[in-house]
């Protein structure tokens, strides 16, 4: 039996299957074996893919890569059809904001479309039971802050519409075909993880910790920071940022909730603090004893000025709380994971 199953697409986030997988090993959900669709495979030669490839292999005695897209149904059946499958965790989507703003078909086409083929082929073979990646992108501009699962959910660039568009399919799903689900919004995921070696590596890199760290590793002549008069006490935008390590537990969590007959819900995943860039940039330079060069740019299509969640609702429903509770230490990780090179 395989309670575990990560979207199959080869267009997806990179960081978080990989630390879910290792914290589903340790809380042993598995019974004989997990079977993982892995959903970064796009070229078998490429570092990162073994990389990952490797340390799957090396964390289960049993571990199935299949490679596909979302968009095959007939590869999906095929799958469900094959495996005994009774959870699936989604990950995978496209996740760039400014791509999101300047190609929207793209975003609606694998975001959306794909998900309901995925939804499709899991009710067709029996399967009921998905954790869904969402995001704070669903929220847009808040009103208040920390941000609660109740606050208005009102995106304002396509990739947050696209998340919240199948959040709304969930609903919908949940309410006429019984399927169970955990929608998590993610709020800014970042670090690395000791155990497994991996850690944020994009192309193209559009995440500010990893440019700032690349920058002060002399691998950028230098880091750009997408406006500095935003309504934020330094002018800089406020992101909060949780640890892939403490969003992996979170996916457990929320899994072991589902299987022990919860209902359906949502959780923001966050750190209940936020950090702004500048604070980013001078945290990453007193851990280098060094200044980082930055220079200030137009800000970017679609960022909100802050985002700050609140974990109170993950906290008492499933006994969330962060490890890393501080940007120090989740700095801390990503920069000895990039000073290794690993891919």
């Amino acid at each position: 039996m395989s309670p575990f199953e990560s979207a199959l697409d080869s267009k997806s986030h990179p960081c978080p299957p990989i630390e879910n997988l290792e914290q589903i090993q340790r809380a042993k959900f598995h019974n004989k074996e997990t079977k993982n669709i892995e959903s970064n495979l796009q070229d078998s030669n490429n570092k990162k893919i073994k990389t990952l490839i490797n340390a799957l292999n090396n964390a289960y005695k049993k571990t199935s890569f299949i490679k596909g897209d979302l968009s095959d149904t007939a590869l999906l059946d095929k799958i469900f059809t094959q495996y005994n499958i009774i959870a699936v965790i989604h990950f995978a989507a496209f996740a760039y904001v400014g791509e999101s703003v300047s190609n929207p078909a793209k975003y609606y086409k694998n975001n959306i479309a794909n998900t309901q083929n995925l939804l499709d082929s899991m009710l067709k073979n029996g399967c009921k039971n998905i954790i869904f990646s969402s995001t704070c992108a669903t929220y847009g501009v808040p009103k208040r802050l920390p941000i609660t699962e109740s606050a208005a959910q009102k995106p304002i660039n396509p990739y947050g519409y696209t998340k919240l568009v199948i959040e709304n399919m969930l609903k919908d799903y949940a309410h006429a075909y019984d399927l169970k689900y955990v929608a998590l919004r993610y709020f800014n995921a970042a670090g690395a993880s000791a155990l497994f070696n991996i850690g944020e590596s994009h192309n193209p890199e559009t995440h500010a910790i990893p440019l700032i760290i690349a920058t002060a590793l002399g691998k950028r002549a230098e880091f750009s920071v997408f406006g500095d008069d935003y309504d934020t006490f330094d002018g800089s935008c406020v992101r909060d940022y949780i640890h892939v390590d403490d969003l992996g537990r979170a996916h457990i969590l929320a899994l072991q909730y589902l299987l022990n007959g919860g209902t359906s819900e949502v959780f923001n995943l966050g750190n209940n603090q936020g950090f702004s860039v500048f604070q980013i940039l001078k945290a990453c330079e007193k851990l280098i004893n060094s200044k980082i060069n930055y220079r200030i740019c137009p800000r970017r299509d679609g960022d909100p000025a802050a985002l700050i969640g609140s974990n109170k609702k993950a906290a008492k429903i499933l006994g969330f709380n962060c490890i890393f509770e501080n940007i120090e230490s989740i700095l801390a990780s990503a920069l000895k994971w990039h000073k290794n090179a690993r891919y």
